[in-house]
C-alpha cells in the first residue's frame, strides 16, 4: 500500500481497533430513575471516539425485555420525524444473538428511535433496515414505552423494550447481546458507544457493536 493510499484512509479513533464487552445486570422490576444512573450506568466512550460527552446512558434486562435510562446533559430544542437524525433523538440497536460473523443486519438485529417530543404523534418506532429476506417484522410503536422528562437544562427519557419487540431475545439460552446507540442533537454532532458513525454505518456492521453478557 502506499503512501497516497495511506493519506486518504479516515483517521480512526482508538476505540475502533478494539471489542468492547461488558455485563448486562439485571433488574427483576423496573428499576428508579436513581438506582439507574448508580448501578446499571454504561461506560463512557466518547473520549476513545474523540467525541464530546453530553449525555449519559444506562441498561438493564429482565425476562420481560430490556430497560434504558438516557439523561442528556443538554436543553431540549426540537425533535424531527422522519429526519430525526437533525433533531435531539435517541438511537438504540440491538443485535439478540450478538453475531459476528455476519456483514449486515440480520433477523435478529433491532433499530430504535426514541424522541422527546411527539411529532405527528411519534414518540417512539422501530425502523430496522434489512438487505437480505433475512428479516422480521418490525414491531408496534404502540408496544414500546417511553416517558419524557424535559427540564431547563437537560432532558431524561426512560425506555423499556418489552421482549416480543426484541425477535430471538432469549436470556435463558443465549447469554449475550450486542449493543451500540447513537444519540443526536440539534445542531450538533451526535455522542456515540463503542463505534462512531463518522467512519462505519451503524445500522449494517452489528458485528462490531459492543457485546454484553446476560448477569442475573
Amino acid at each position: 500500500m502506499n503512501r497516497d493510499v495511506l493519506e486518504e484512509l479516515p483517521a480512526l479513533a482508538p476505540l475502533e481497533f478494539f471489542t468492547l464487552e461488558g455485563q448486562l445486570n439485571y433488574s427483576k422490576a423496573p428499576p428508579s430513575s436513581k438506582t439507574m444512573s448508580r448501578k446499571y450506568m454504561l461506560p463512557d466512550t466518547s473520549e476513545w471516539l474523540a467525541e464530546e460527552r453530553f449525555a449519559g446512558v444506562a441498561l438493564a434486562w429482565s425476562e420481560a425485555g430490556i430497560y434504558i435510562d438516557a439523561l442528556v446533559d443538554k436543553p431540549f430544542e426540537e425533535a424531527l420525524y422522519p429526519k430525526y437524525q437533525d433533531g435531539d433523538a435517541i438511537e438504540l440497536f440491538f443485535d439478540t444473538r450478538d453475531l459476528k460473523t455476519a456483514g449486515f443486519a440480520t433477523r435478529f438485529c433491532h433499530q430504535f428511535v426514541f424522541l422527546p417530543q411527539a411529532v405527528q404523534g411519534i414518540i417512539a418506532q422501530e425502523v430496522t433496515h434489512f438487505r437480505t429476506e433475512d428479516v422480521h417484522p418490525l414491531c408496534d410503536a404502540a408496544d414500546l414505552q417511553v416517558v419524557s422528562e424535559i427540564g431547563k437544562k437537560n432532558y431524561e427519557l426512560q425506555i423499556f423494550i418489552p421482549a416480543h419487540c426484541l425477535h430471538g431475545f432469549d436470556p435463558s439460552s443465549f447469554e449475550r447481546i450486542g449493543f451500540t446507540y447513537r444519540i443526536h442533537r440539534y445542531k450538533g454532532m451526535p455522542q456515540h458507544f463503542a463505534l462512531s458513525s463518522q467512519h462505519f454505518s451503524l445500522e449494517q456492521h452489528p458485528r462490531l457493536w459492543a457485546s454484553f453478557k446476560f448477569i442475573k
